[in-house]
């Protein structure tokens, strides 16, 4: 087999292990499903192995497909990483960037700002993931992923490109109703909104030493943050929310920050972009500088939020 075909044949076979489908690959691919099984087949007759055990209800990889796997995703990282090397060393943006983030944060600063970025570079194309899951980048053969929180250690290039903490707030109209809650005893008559299924410190749960909560009265449980914020908005109840989020609505007086006396705020992070590449391509420095701008330094969220503490 051709070393161009076994690349090609290689890089469907981690999408087909990865998604366990093959319909699945084809419809991201822009394929039909038979001519990715084909694809596959062509590889199983060069290694003269099965790499899957296939029925109607499930495709599984054999233990020779698994270690395929491993070796594969090393191998197309490294292809990957060689061609973005020589590409960057070049001034023109083009080409196809994959760029993973959470939903709410690219919904409020990453696609507004694809419009001028795709002016400005029209070979650019953007593959745009929103997803909630801790994305690796090599791993999933991303170019840049846009992370929020605490970072662990790895090995990853990181550029922190502004703040993340969280913030109690409430619609004017639900606090004219309720009143407005000053501890954290308070907080155990009132209505909150809180992220579905949280077991982090970005849940109602971690603040104080969270004995408060056990009488809470969760009026609505949601895992996308958009919809929280939007809740929040009219007046259904107090959320934690973050500041990029949240900060724009506070500095307006469309939500209310609330500061509790017996609560330390919650710790301050960051939000990242992170890649795999230790030099950065043209396509994510075009990309980085875009996002930027939008965001702006100070940011737009903390603009915000000094605006509305300034006297």
């Amino acid at each position: 087999m051709e070393t161009v075909k076994f690349a090609e044949n290689l890089s469907i076979f981690v999408d087909v292990a990865r998604t366990q489908s093959f319909s699945e690959v084809a419809r991201r691919r822009g394929m039909v499903a038979s001519s990715v099984a084909r694809q596959i087949g062509a590889l199983e007759s060069e290694l003269k192995v099965p790499l899957f055990v296939r029925s109607t209800r499930a495709l599984v990889p054999t233990e020779a497909g698994e270690v395929l796997y491993e070796r594969a995703v090393k191998i197309l990282h490294d292809m990957t990483e060689a061609r973005s090397e020589v590409i960057s060393l070049e001034q023109t943006v083009q080409g196809l960037l994959r760029v993973s983030c959470l939903p709410a944060f690219a919904r409020r600063y990453v696609i507004p700002m694809l419009g001028q970025l795709g002016e400005r570079h029209p070979h650019l194309r953007v593959e745009l993931e929103l997803t909630e899951r801790v994305v690796d980048p090599v791993v999933e053969r991303m170019d840049v992923v846009v992370r929020v929180g605490q970072q662990p250690d790895s090995s990853l290039i990181g550029q922190r490109i502004g703040s993340h903490r969280y913030l109690l707030c409430a619609a004017p109209s639900y606090l004219e109703r309720y009143g407005m809650p000053h501890t954290l005893a308070d907080l155990a008559r009132h209505r909150l909104i809180d992220r579905r299924h949280s077991t982090s410190v970005r849940g109602w749960r971690e603040l104080g030493d969270g004995q408060w909560a056990q009488h809470a009265r969760f009026v609505l449980e949601c895992d996308d943050c958009d919809a929280r914020r939007f809740a929040a908005l009219e007046g259904l109840g107090i959320a934690l929310m973050p500041n990029w989020s949240a900060g724009a609505d506070i500095g307006a007086g469309r939500l209310v920050l609330i500061t509790l006396s017996d609560a330390s705020p919650p710790p301050e992070s960051g939000i990242y972009l992170l890649r795999a590449l230790p030099r950065a391509s043209a396509r994510i420095r075009a990309f980085t500088e875009h996002l930027q701008q939008r965001i702006g330094t100070p940011s737009v969220w903390d603009a915000a939020l000094g605006a509305h503490a300034a006297p």
